[in-house]
């Protein structure tokens, strides 16, 4: 990329051990060598279906999951393996988490405003006067009320408890936030206003987000890059407008044809059937080979590699020329 890349994710594989009933096998693959980078004041959107392996790539980002395999460079600097902890511990206050249920992020029995200064807390080294002026200024920066920060959780409505977990999440000026599906609990015109916010934050503070999410429409709108992910790899990535336009992978046309909104032009691509497949039983070729209305003989003996087929834009199928071609013809 040409400018600065916050976080630089190479081949980044994460396996979990299977206890019994794991069909003879000792371990899942629920992430399988993803790579990319997201530069400072950008925004990737992550999308896919539920148990893609979205959130479990979002929490090796930040180090609440350790990798099995690959690497995370933070601002240039290794956080994976045992070697490279104390670069994680030296950055950590500068990546921050959102999750999706601001009810279960915070405590029932901590006032919201002792929640948003919880970080400060943890790391020390100011003032009870300069602890409560930030406070203050969290609660302006997201759009509530100073006096709110003596209420309890539960007093809240679950935007606006979304914008005390932002607020927390910004205490420490962090570079770089993971944002796990933070708007998905949210009705449609409270999405609007947290997706707003966070863009708004983003242009003041030179913000980067990892958004997850599997509501297309909302990502169109924050994101600068897309990366589409089945079943723990991603499948294609590029720039938003050129994805949405004319996505070359049959699985980023099915998303996209599931939008309640025409959001692909005059394509009409077939659609894909079944349900996502089983990490326990990956076929030998392309994983999306069962449900894909492309599928040919090369995709069940070959897996397709991540390539990039325009400058910022890659795509993981044998045939992606020839499904772009019939989209575009297609009535």
């Amino acid at each position: 990329m040409s400018r600065e890349s916050i976080v630089e994710v190479r081949g980044m594989t994460r396996d979990f051990k299977l206890g019994r009933g794991g069909k003879g096998r000792h371990s899942l693959r629920a992430v399988d060598r993803v790579s990319f980078d997201i530069g400072r004041g950008e925004t990737i959107g992550l999308v896919g279906e539920s148990g893609s392996g979205k959130s479990t790539i979002g929490r090796m980002m930040v180090g609440l999951l350790e990798p099995s395999e690959g690497d995370i460079l933070l601002f240039g600097k290794s956080i994976t393996g045992t070697q490279a902890r104390s670069n994680l511990a030296a950055v950590r206050h500068r990546l921050q988490f959102v999750f999706q249920d601001p009810y279960s992020s915070l405590n029932p029995r901590m006032r919201v405003g002792d929640a948003v200064a919880e970080p400060l807390d943890i790391a020390g080294g100011i003032s009870r006067k300069q602890r409560q002026d930030r406070i203050t200024e969290l609660f302006e920066m997201v759009g509530l009320p100073p006096s709110f920060a003596s209420r309890f959780p539960h007093e809240f409505s679950g935007g606006q408890r979304q914008r005390i977990v932002i607020a927390r999440a910004l205490a420490l000026n962090p570079d770089f936030i993971v944002c796990d599906e933070a708007v998905s609990s949210l009705d449609v015109s409270m999405q609007a206003q947290i997706v707003n916010l966070l863009m708004d934050l983003q242009q003041k503070l030179g913000l980067s987000y990892l958004f997850i999410a599997h509501d297309l429409a909302v990502v169109k709108t924050i994101s600068s890059r897309v990366a589409v992910l089945y079943a723990g790899r991603v499948v294609e990535m590029g720039e938003k407008r050129r994805l949405y336009a004319m996505p070359r992978h049959p699985y980023t046309q099915a998303l996209l044809k599931a939008v309640p909104r025409p959001v692909v032009g005059h394509t009409s691509p077939p659609p894909i059937k079944g349900e996502l497949l089983s990490l326990l039983d990956r076929p030998a070729g392309c994983s999306l080979s069962p449900r894909c209305p492309y599928v040919a003989d090369r995709c069940r003996r070959e897996e397709p590699e991540l390539r990039e087929v325009e400058p910022g834009w890659q795509v993981a199928c044998h045939f992606h020329e020839a499904i772009r071609s019939s989209a575009s013809q297609a009535p």
